[in-house]
């Protein structure tokens, strides 16, 4: 035993699920509701058996503490089977977007030393072809859970339910031991592999839990990608800790979203700008939803919803949100919340100094390493020590506003800033003012770099209607006059590009990267 006795002290993921399955084991656990596909419902107590067995099957392939089992998969019940399994044996899952390409996923495999792979039949032939040395490969029957279409499985795989085999014995508990590897959103240059220990997969649990104030007569909705920290920790986690129920869809669907929530009675759930927006664009039926998590309180949809909205922050580093809402509080709109009672937040100008109230600054978080921050980068202790200051403060790569009530505003990535002639321009503040302009659904301000001044800002933007390309310089028109009197000169957009829609990545985040990268090729 430590000096310091971990919260989780001879206890581990495996232990919260037997002792669920033990406490609520009649209970329902998962509700599987994929559009097309067979419903199915999972106590706490079959849930855990099905556990039992995969996990006894993995041994038999020759899976052993330590090693990595690589998952792509849409939203469906294999894939928390998969978590849960290689827990229960000490192996560590490793999630990877449903939208990764077959090349991507030789990398993740390479790069993690995978065993094995368990994916669904859409992706099954493009993995077989590029990991031909591949240790084994499990293969669901259907695409997230649609109805089953003919298909061939590649010549070594095999069924996912073949994985199925005798109940392994719990092993000894241990906190400290990886359970996870999440990775980062590339964009520009190869993902950071996130390692999460058990400890840290508890500590979301736990603390998702109490900081939304979820029951254990709570019904939660997910739909968010379960590679997600969102998701996953936000989302999931604490549904397990409280002993509440989950109702899982594949993935994001604007007309079967409130159908399945006035079904299964959903009260509790989470979602990003993305899709609060697009959910904000069709009528609201009567439900029993008393609140959703984002990424922050948008203005006017607690209203619109008939619901709490709890304005959140955190980062694949992040165990759990660093920065949320109260939901016996009410929140500023736009705003992210107040620090948790489990970090301790600064947020600093770039010498280490506070910043001042209402001037956006670097955001630091102070945590424990492997309990509640992330261990280590995958392969990488350059990275790893960068990621941290002499202090021992994370460096989240994020800048903040802190305003005078005490709540927090999200302001830019780092690396957003656009430097102007030497002078920091902040792409929030004038996509803010961008989107004072009426008819503009959306912007994103990114740099585009100036023999002159070094960058200068571009606005590309959405309009809530269509428009005719002939209208495009009266958008750019009306947005330059309003952002010249709204802004210092150096803050105008140099050009507004008008677009239908704006290229995004990780589950709605828009890709800035791509843009720069647009602007850096154009002629």
């Amino acid at each position: 035993m430590h000096d310091c006795v971990s919260p989780f002290e001879n206890f581990d993921i495996t232990s919260l699920l037997e002792q669920r399955a033990g406490s609520r084991g009649h209970h329902p656990f998962l509700i599987w509701a994929p559009f097309d596909g067979t419903l199915r419902t999972w106590s706490y107590a079959q849930f855990a058996q099905d556990v039992a067995c995969i996990a006894g099957g993995l041994l038999e392939r020759g899976v052993r503490t330590g090693d990595r089992v690589l998952v792509q998969l849409e939203n469906c019940p294999q894939a928390l089977l998969m978590l849960f399994a290689c827990a229960r044996i000490g192996a560590v899952h490793v999630p990877v977007a449903s939208a990764t390409r077959p090349a991507e996923v030789a990398w993740f495999v390479e790069f993690t030393q995978a065993v094995g792979v368990v994916t669904q039949p859409d992706f099954a032939a493009g993995i077989a072809q590029v990991c031909p040395n591949l240790g084994w490969m499990a293969v669901t029957t259907t695409n997230a859970g649609d109805d089953a279409v003919p298909w061939t499985l590649p010549a070594g795989a095999i069924a996912f339910e073949s994985l199925y085999g005798q109940p392994s014995a719990q092993r000894v508990p241990d906190p400290d031991l990886d359970a996870l590897i999440l990775f980062t959103s590339g964009t520009t240059s190869r993902p950071k592999g996130v390692v999460w220990t058990h400890a840290n997969v508890l500590w979301g649990a736990r603390l998702g839990a109490s900081q939304q104030g979820l029951r254990a007569d709570d019904v939660v909705h997910l739909f968010l990608p379960l590679n997600h920290v969102v998701a996953l920790s936000w989302t999931f986690l604490p549904v397990l800790w409280t002993g509440a129920s989950v109702v899982l869809q594949p993935r994001f669907s604007a007309s079967r979203y409130w159908p399945a929530v006035i079904e299964y009675g959903v009260t509790v759930g989470s979602q990003v700008i993305f899709t609060a927006n697009a959910l904000a664009q069709h009528e609201v039926p009567k439900h029993k939803i008393r609140q959703w998590t984002n990424a922050l309180n948008p203005p006017g949809q607690e209203d619109h919803f008939r619901l709490r909205v709890l304005g959140a922050w955190g980062m694949t580093e992040m165990a759990a949100q660093g920065i949320v809402g109260d939901p016996f509080a009410s929140q500023p709109p736009g705003s992210i919340g107040r620090p948790s009672l489990a970090y301790g937040i600064h947020v600093q100008n770039d010498d280490g100094t506070p910043a001042s109230i209402g001037s956006p600054g670097n955001l630091l978080v102070k945590g424990v390493r492997g309990l509640s921050i992330f261990k280590e980068y995958l392969k990488d202790p350059d990275a790893t020590r960068e990621a941290f200051d002499d202090d021992g403060l994370f460096r989240t790569g994020d800048r903040v506003i802190v305003w005078e009530d005490g709540f927090i505003q999200f302001s830019e990535r780092v690396k957003d800033v656009i430097k102007v002639g030497g002078e920091g321009v902040s792409p929030a503040e004038i996509e803010r003012v961008v989107l004072e302009v009426p008819g503009i659904r959306e912007v994103a301000v990114v740099a585009q770099a100036h023999e002159a001044y070094g960058q200068v800002p571009v606005a590309f933007v959405v309009m809530r209607e269509k428009l005719h390309i002939s209208e495009h310089a009266g958008v750019s028109a009306s947005v330059l006059a309003h952002c010249g009197t709204s802004l210092s000169k150096f803050k105008v957009p140099r050009e507004v590009i008008v677009m239908d829609e704006l290229p995004r990545i990780n589950f709605g985040k828009i890709a800035k990267a791509q843009l720069r990268d647009w602007l850096q090729a154009r002629p």
